[in-house]
């Protein structure tokens, strides 16, 4: 689909403002002052820093098993196993290593029966709240509510008469089930299609209204929903479209977003900018890569954002001739090593002394590239000790891994205090 494409009924949600700004001569290089955007002037005015602040988007909170969702809830970060669900040892194995990464919610499929035998299995098995995947077959659901799912992700238009909605309604509020909505732009229905002439925003809005109101015949209101595009543009002005037309909490995605890095990369944009704009009550980073990835990559971008951290939040330069130690292979490394740690800190890797001190003032550990292989060392943003080449690394993650016990313990005093 072009960008530039125009279909009738589409269209509607775009900016009536795109207009391109004229250059001049100018210092800024535009025709007008620079401004603070609107965005930021109607921002708290006693905030230290109001371009920083996100005001999240009011919602109702539902729960996913004892995860709450929305309602002012912390941003939640989800997956998807990509082991056949069949195989229960093998789907708990990815299970485990997507709880090792964070994953607050983990989503399986269920195309089938197979699948939803091994479910109960899978559930005993998780530490976290467990979504069932279901497409067409309302039977699937209902196994799945049976077995223990904590949650049904379904579109209700696709699984037959209102009787079987309604079979799946009575399963799910019988077994404490909450469902979600997934419109995804690959699969809308014939009709909108037709209507509209290709997927685009109005049409997956539309879409998801018609399955919330199925939803809402039958008295059920634990929902959330998607409307999930690979296409950037789409899936942002769909959800922008959606936050506006209802209250329920959003689960945020740009779908079959790709690889690693490129996957990495739409996600950021297209998430990014909603949550940044206050949409979104939880995530999932879809990437051709293991799960365990886009766990971390969905924590990246809550980082980026001040949202949620969990973890070592690195910062560090792109490394030039000036620098004193190899930073590429440093960060690499410790990145690797520091993937336990779970406490929010920070550190700045930074390989000469340009940036390095003023990094490292604003991060709870620095380190920035001297010369003759001698390094210096910051400990809250205050010049501590010199480290040399051969020790740098291990002497790194043994002051980051003391930090986060210090962390830990203050954090465990106060919640003491506080009974």
């Amino acid at each position: 689909m072009s960008n530039g494409a125009s279909r009738p009924g589409c269209g509607a949600m775009l900016r009536e403002d795109a207009g391109e700004g004229r250059r001049d001569g100018c210092s800024n290089g535009w025709n007008q002052p620079i401004r603070a955007p609107k965005l930021f002037k109607e921002r708290n005015p006693m905030s230290i820093r109001p371009w920083r602040d996100i005001q999240r988007r009011p919602s109702r909170q539902i729960m996913v098993g004892n995860v709450a969702v929305g309602g002012g809830a912390p941003v939640t970060v989800q997956t998807m196993t990509n082991t056949p669900t069949e195989d229960a040892k093998a789907t708990i194995d990815q299970i485990r290593r997507c709880e090792d990464a964070g994953a607050d919610i983990i989503r399986v499929s269920c195309p089938d029966e197979a699948s939803t035998a091994a479910l109960r299995q899978i559930v005993r098995a998780a530490k976290v709240p467990i979504v069932a995947d279901i497409h067409f077959h309302y039977k699937r659901a209902l196994e799945a509510a049976d077995a223990g799912a904590a949650c049904l992700r379904i579109n209700p238009g696709n699984i037959g008469s209102a009787e079987r909605v309604a079979e799946v309604v009575r399963a799910a509020k019988a077994n404490g089930c909450s469902m979600r909505i997934g419109v995804n732009a690959g699969s809308l229905e014939k009709d909108l299609l037709e209507k509209y002439g290709e997927p685009c925003p109005e049409a997956l809005v539309e879409s998801a209204l018609d399955h919330i109101k199925l939803l809402q015949d039958h008295d059920f209101h634990e929902y959330k929903v998607a409307v999930k595009a690979s296409d950037v543009f789409l899936a942002v002005s769909a959800y922008m479209g959606l936050a506006e037309a209802v209250d329920c909490p959003l689960h945020l995605g740009i779908t079959e977003a790709g690889g690693l890095i490129g996957g990495t990369v739409k996600s950021a944009i297209g998430i990014g900018n909603l949550l940044w704009a206050g949409i979104g009550d939880t995530i999932r980073v879809s990437l051709s890569a293991e799960p365990e990835e886009e766990v971390r990559v969905g924590f990246e971008i809550l980082k980026a954002l001040g949202i949620r951290n969990r973890g070592v939040r690195v910062v560090s330069c792109p490394s030039c001739a000036r620098q004193g130690f190899d930073v590429i292979r440093t960060v690499q490394t410790l990145e690797e090593r520091l993937q336990h740690i779970r406490v929010p800190l920070s550190l700045s890797v930074l390989g000469c002394v340009v940036n390095g001190p003023g990094e490292a003032r604003e991060t709870d550990i620095g380190l920035t590239g001297g010369g003759a292989g001698k390094h210096m060392v910051y400990l809250s943003g205050v010049t501590d000790h010199t480290v040399q080449d051969a020790d740098m690394v291990d002497h790194i993650v043994k002051l980051v891994e003391a930090k986060a016990a210090e962390i830990e313990a203050a954090e465990a005093a106060q919640a003491q205090a506080a009974e």
